[in-house]
C-alpha cells in the first residue's frame, strides 16, 4: 500500500509538471475543449454551486489547507529521530501531490480556457483602427454616456447582488447570440467570501472561483460597481479567461441592460479610457464630465482609499500578475487595459453587434 500510494502521488506530480509546460496549439484547445468539453462542464457545475448558498471555494481552501496543515503535524510529531528527514520528504512528496491535483482540477474545470485562441480572432478586427482619434471619440462617448445616464440610473434604488441576477441575464442572452456562441453560459449567483477582507484589500472587485464556476463578489463594491464587475466575471464563466476579453464581454452584457447597467459599464471603463489619453485631452475630457457622474467616480476613489492597503495591493497584483504570465498571458496584469485594443480595433454594426468575420465569409 505505501507503494501504491508513492506511486500515484508521483504520477499526480509528473502530470501536473506534463500540463503545466506541454505546448498544446491554440486551435485544438479552442475546438476540443473551450468549445467542447468546458461547454459541457460549465452549465452543470455552476449550476451545482448554484444550488449551495455558501462558497465552495472557501470550503475547498479552508479543508485543503487545514487537512495538509494536520498531515505535517502528525507526520512530524510521529517522526522518528532518525527518519526525520525521510518524513519530510514524504510530507513535502505528499503536498505536491495534492497541488498537482488541484492543478489538473483546475485545468480540466476552467484554466486551459487561458490557451485558446484570442477573441480578436473571431472578431472582425483590425490594429489600424486604433488611433488616437478613436481612443478620443470613444472617451467622449463614455463621458457624455455618464452625463446623458446619470438621472434614470440614479432614479431608484440600485439593485442588491441578489437581485442582479434577473436583470443581467437577459442582456447575457443576448451578447452570447451577438458572438455567436453555440452554447448557453449559466450565469452565477454572486456569493460573499471568507477572503472578502483580502479582496478589499487588495482591490479585487470579484473572482471566478476556478474549481466550482462560482461567482465571488466583493462586498464592498458601490452599488453602480455591482453589474459590470458580475457581467466580467461571466465572462470568465463564458470562458473568455483573458481579462480584456472578459471586460469586453462585460461592456456588451452591459450595453444590452438598461441604464443602471450601461452606466455601470461606463464608469467602471472611465479610468482606464481616460487615463490613456494625451495629458491635454484628458483635462477637457474631465472638465466635460457633469458633477453626478463626477461625484461617483469621487466616491469610487474614496472607496478604495478607505478599503485598499497599499503594500497588500501591490503585493496581491504581483502574485496576480505572475500567475497570469504562469498561465501564458504575457500581458500579465496589463491585459485589464488591453479591453482599449478591443473596444477600438473592432468593427461595430449599427445597432452596436460586434462583427464578426464568420459573418463575412
Amino acid at each position: 500500500m505505501p507503494n501504491a500510494r508513492r506511486l500515484l502521488e508521483m504520477l499526480l506530480i509528473a502530470a501536473a509538471i506534463v500540463a503545466a509546460v506541454l505546448p498544446l496549439p491554440q486551435g485544438a484547445v479552442e475546438r476540443v475543449y473551450s468549445r467542447g468539453i468546458y461547454p459541457m462542464i460549465q452549465p452543470r457545475l455552476t449550476g451545482f454551486s448554484n444550488a449551495i448558498s455558501l462558497s465552495l471555494f472557501d470550503v475547498t481552501a479552508v479543508g485543503v489547507v487545514g487537512a495538509v496543515l494536520l498531515l505535517w503535524v502528525a507526520g512530524l510529531r510521529r517522526a522518528t529521530r532518525g527518519r526525520a528527514f525521510r518524513t519530510i520528504g514524504s510530507l513535502a512528496r505528499t503536498t505536491a501531490a495534492v497541488a498537482g491535483l488541484l492543478y489538473l482540477w483546475f485545468l480540466t474545470a476552467w484554466g486551459l480556457n487561458y490557451r485558446r485562441e484570442p477573441l480578436r480572432t473571431e472578431l472582425d478586427f483590425q490594429e489600424d483602427r486604433i488611433t488616437e482619434d478613436a481612443l478620443h471619440q470613444l472617451a467622449l462617448r463614455d463621458v457624455d454616456s455618464l452625463n446623458m445616464l446619470y438621472a434614470e440610473a440614479n432614479g431608484g434604488a440600485w439593485p442588491e447582488f441578489a437581485n442582479l441576477f434577473p436583470l443581467l441575464d437577459p442582456p447575457l442572452v443576448r451578447a452570447e447570440r451577438e458572438l455567436d456562441m453555440s452554447w448557453r453560459v449559466r450565469a452565477a449567483l454572486p456569493k460573499r467570501s471568507l477572503f472578502d477582507f483580502y479582496f478589499r484589500r487588495v482591490a479585487v472587485d470579484g473572482m471566478t472561483d476556478p474549481f466550482f464556476l462560482e461567482t465571488l463578489a466583493n462586498q464592498g463594491l458601490l452599488p453602480f460597481e455591482r453589474s459590470f464587475v458580475i457581467a466580467h466575471e461571466w465572462g470568465h464563466l463564458a470562458g473568455y479567461a483573458d481579462e480584456s476579453e472578459a471586460n469586453f464581454f462585460a461592456w456588451l452584457v452591459c450595453m444590452r441592460g438598461g441604464a443602471r447597467e450601461q452606466y455601470s459599464a461606463w464608469i467602471s471603463l472611465y479610468g482606464t479610457i481616460v487615463s490613456a489619453q494625451p495629458p491635454g485631452d484628458r483635462a477637457a475630457i474631465v472638465r466635460r464630465l457633469e458633477p453626478g457622474p463626477r461625484n461617483d467616480l469621487r466616491a469610487m476613489s474614496e472607496r478604495i482609499s478607505r478599503q485598499v492597503n497599499p503594500k497588500a495591493s501591490r503585493a496581491g497584483y504581483a502574485i496576480y500578475d505572475r500567475f497570469l504570465r504562469a498561465n501564458r498571458v504575457r500581458a500579465g496584469i496589463r491585459s485589464y487595459t488591453e479591453v482599449l485594443r478591443l473596444l477600438l480595433g473592432t468593427r461595430f454594426e449599427p445597432d452596436g453587434t460586434p462583427a464578426l468575420r464568420s459573418r463575412q465569409r
